[in-house]
């Protein structure tokens, strides 16, 4: 059996995490093979096969693993006790945290930026979709405040940005721009001009990264990979899209309160 990979984060070196790719699962197709998304077309076995691998790969049983329906907003699902919520009812919402050792929380991206955050002091942890929209509307900072609510210091929590699309992949219209420059013009910064007229390339990663550092973190880490450029490891919404359409697979990121 393939081992499901992930990359990890330097500054989570504490706790047990993972940023998944695309490789190690069982899927085929567009979805080939890691695919953890249980929103898709994909088979529903093979997902649920794929998400046991990556807790394995943990060193977690496949329960430890809790979810959300993801709706690009700015809600936090709080878990406050192990198997809180199932499969089928999980939260509308687009971050979750939690205080309960031995649960892993995990949240499925294929371009948005995958945000995993963690106070070891407090023993506090959280995970967050920041597409543009949620990182817009404040969904980071609204994780950082969800946890404060379970006893977490900002000045002590570090967080980690996982593969995302980069700028130099992320061309956006006048209408991203807009709403992004609308809370701060100053956020122009994350803008550089585009190939084409009318166009720009959008920095996620480093919009989100200034947006935790302005929420006062104690460390904010950005892997580098880029989620559209390296097919091999990535599903990407956008490469599907560019190449017509169709339906794609998500690649897992979770973090447990269990010692890494």
């Amino acid at each position: 059996m393939s081992v499901a990979e992930f990359l990890a984060a330097r500054s989570l070196a504490g706790f047990r995490h993972g940023f998944f790719t695309r490789r190690g699962g069982v899927s085929g197709g567009p979805f080939a093979t890691l695919n953890c998304s249980l929103n898709g077309r994909d088979d529903r076995a093979a997902v649920r096969t794929n998400r046991a691998r990556a807790m394995d790969a943990l060193g977690l049983p496949p329960a430890a693993l809790h979810g959300l329906h993801q709706v690009h907003g700015a809600a936090v699902a709080t878990l406050a006790a192990p198997g809180a919520w199932s499969e089928a009812d999980r939260p509308q919402a687009d971050a979750l945290v939690t205080d309960r050792p031995g649960v892993a929380l995990g949240i499925v991206t294929a371009d948005c930026a995958p945000v995993l955050f963690a106070d070891a002091a407090a023993g506090v942890i959280g995970a967050a979709h920041a597409g543009w929209r949620g990182a817009v509307a404040g969904v980071l900072e609204a994780t950082v405040a969800a946890m404060e609510r379970l006893g977490a210091a900002r000045a002590r929590i570090v967080a980690a940005i996982g593969p995302c699309i980069r700028q130099p992949s992320y061309e956006v219209g006048p209408d991203l721009r807009a709403a992004v420059l609308a809370r701060d013009p100053a956020d122009a910064r994350f803008f550089a001009p585009g190939r084409r007229e009318g166009r720009w390339q959008f920095d996620l990663p480093g919009y989100c990264a200034a947006r935790l550092a302005a929420a006062g973190l104690a460390a904010v880490e950005a892997l580098a990979a880029d989620t559209l450029a390296d097919e091999a490891r990535f599903f990407s919404h956008r490469r599907a899209t560019l190449a017509g359409g169709g339906p794609i697979g998500h690649q897992l990121s979770a973090i447990a309160l269990v010692p890494g």
